[in-house]
This record gives C-alpha cells, sequence and structure tokens, in this order.
C-alpha cells in the first residue's frame, strides 16, 4: 500500500462525497469500502462532504440518512481537523463565496462565455449522435453574449489536446475532453455551479490529493484534471477509481431505482457488518458474503492491490 501511495512526508487527504438526492444504496456501500479501506492504510483523513450543488434535487432529510448509515456501519470522518462548517459537516451549498473567486478567476483568463443553448438545441446540432455523454459545439463561442445576461450558462473554452493519467487502480488513461464533452460548463442557466466545477474547488481548497471514486466517473478525469490545473493545483491530486456493484438488469445501482436502499435494512434492524460483507463480496473483494467489519478494510484493499500489481510511486 505505501507503495502505491507513496513513502514520502505528504499528509494524504481523502474524501467521500454522496449527493444527498436520495438514500445510500449497496453501491454507496462499495465505495465507502475503498475510500476507508485504502485512506486507513495509508494514514490518511477522510473528509465526508454533502455534493448538493443540485439544489432541486437534495434533502436534508436525506443527508441525515447518510450520516445515520455511515455511523451505522462503522465509518468515521475525520471534518473535526478541518473546521469546515457547523456540526463539522460540509456542504457545497454553504461554500458559494469560494466558487464565485474560482470563477473571477477563470473569467479574468478571457476563456470564459456565455452560452443559452439549452440541451434539446444541442442533441438538434449533433443529429443523430449515440456518444456516450452530450458533447457541447462551441456554438456561442463567438456569440459575445454579455456573461451577466438573463438565461445564460458559463463556459470554459477547453483545447483539443490529448491527456494522459496513471490511475492508481486502473492504469494508464487517455482522454480528449474536447472530444467528450466540448467546452465545459461551469455554471448552468440556473445559477447552479456543475459538478465538474464544483468538485475541483473543493479538492482544491480542501487539500485533497488522493480521489477514490467509482468508475462511472472515470471519463470525468482529465477534463477535471485539465481545469485543477487552470486553477493552479498542478500535479496536485492523484486518481484511484474502482468498479462498481451492476444490477440484475447489467445497470450499476440508482438512487432513483431505490436500490439496497441502507437506510431501510438499518432500520429493520440488519447486522452492519453482514451489509459490509455483502458489498465487498458484490464489488468483488471477497470470494464469498461474509460478516466484515471495518477494522479489515486496510488488510483487505492491501491484498486486493498486491494481486493488482500496483506497486508504483504514488502521489
Amino acid at each position: 500500500m505505501n507503495a502505491l501511495i507513496g513513502n514520502g512526508p505528504k499528509k494524504v487527504i481523502t474524501r467521500f462525497a454522496p449527493s444527498p438526492t436520495g438514500y445510500l444504496h449497496l453501491g454507496h456501500v462499495a465505495s465507502a469500502i475503498f475510500v476507508w479501506g485504502v485512506a486507513r492504510s495509508a494514514s490518511a483523513r477522510v473528509l465526508l462532504r454533502m455534493e448538493d450543488h443540485d439544489t432541486g434535487r437534495c434533502r436534508r432529510d436525506y443527508e441525515e440518512a447518510i450520516f445515520a448509515d455511515l455511523a451505522w456501519l462503522g465509518f468515521a470522518h475525520d471534518n473535526t481537523d478541518f473546521r469546515f462548517a457547523v456540526n463539522s459537516t460540509y456542504r457545497q451549498s454553504d461554500a458559494c463565496v469560494h466558487f464565485e473567486s474560482a470563477l473571477s478567476q477563470l473569467i479574468a483568463s478571457g476563456q470564459v462565455y456565455a452560452c443559452n443553448c439549452s440541451r434539446q438545441e444541442i442533441l438538434v446540432r449533433n443529429g443523430d449522435n449515440h456518444a456516450e455523454e452530450l458533447r457541447y459545439d462551441g456554438y456561442c463561442r463567438t456569440r459575445a453574449i454579455p456573461l451577466d445576461a438573463p438565461d445564460v450558462g458559463l463556459r470554459l473554452q477547453i483545447p483539443h489536446t490529448e491527456l494522459g493519467f496513471d490511475d492508481l487502480h486502473l492504469g494508464m488513461q487517455t482522454q480528449t475532453p474536447a472530444a467528450q464533452c466540448g467546452d465545459l460548463l461551469l455554471k448552468d442557466r440556473h445559477g447552479q455551479y456543475t459538478y465538474n466545477f464544483a468538485v475541483v474547488v473543493d479538492d482544491l481548497r480542501q487539500g485533497i490529493n488522493l480521489v477514490i471514486r467509482g468508475e462511472d466517473v472515470l471519463h470525468a478525469t482529465a477534463r477535471q484534471l485539465w481545469l485543477t490545473n487552470k486553477l493552479g493545483g498542478r500535479d496536485t491530486i492523484s486518481y484511484f477509481h474502482h468498479p462498481l456493484i451492476m444490477g440484475d438488469n447489467g445497470q450499476k445501482l440508482s438512487k432513483r431505482l431505490l436500490d439496497s436502499a441502507i437506510a431501510s435494512r438499518r432500520l429493520a434492524g440488519e447486522d452492519p457488518e453482514v451489509v459490509l460483507g455483502e458489498a465487498a463480496h458484490a464489488v468483488g473483494l471477497l470470494d464469498a458474503a461474509r460478516p466484515l467489519t471495518v477494522l479489515e478494510l486496510p488488510q483487505l484493499l492491501s491484498t486486493h492491490l498486491s494481486k493488482k500489481g500496483r506497486s508504483h510511486g504514488g502521489i
């Protein structure tokens, strides 16, 4: 494990960052297993933050259930060492001043422009496009719409450059953000900061230097690394993308489908160690499901990484 994350004096800080738009399910438990398992093996701190940038869908009762689920499962976070907010809870909705500051920095670069395109308009211009994500075509780049015009989003120009990074779990990756998503949306037409922007600002501000998350976000890594560099955080963050638990339909588990809601299992009196073991087995960390404790996670992840042969220097 030390070979993976490095042996230098740098303090390792990672985070677990759920969105309170629904209840946690077994996939979130698997992600927490990777986060806490890797972090505790490296004597790293784990910050817990609520990524509530989607103000239309986030609810405080979901947030309260997340806290209760994590405590029940035995995952203890380290927010008290950082004093981010009242009750040691960090919420993106409390950090608008920091997002505004980062946005002003990008605007000063001259590469931010206003865009009033709707999703439907972008789809029509793209034609019969079955790409994995919607790519913005740069339509508003030269339209000189005022940045403070009503009903506009703000986009950052991205150069058409291939970017590479060494994922600590998956190995070398190459991505071309301009071909994947086009110019990056920072703030949408409703005034909400986007995931890609908010997560980068948060990680920089909180000193995150190890991001452990699911493979479903792998596609966004190069653009986030590029934006990190634009905001002055050069070579500060390493990434570790873990496998997902898939449902019977072949799709990843979803809050919208209420897959394996942990709150329901907690309230039904189930054993949290059984839930941990089930999640670890479903994501390939155990050959068979068995009761599992949080204290076993560091050794479990060390064994898993040794089998994958990830032995080079990391952060």
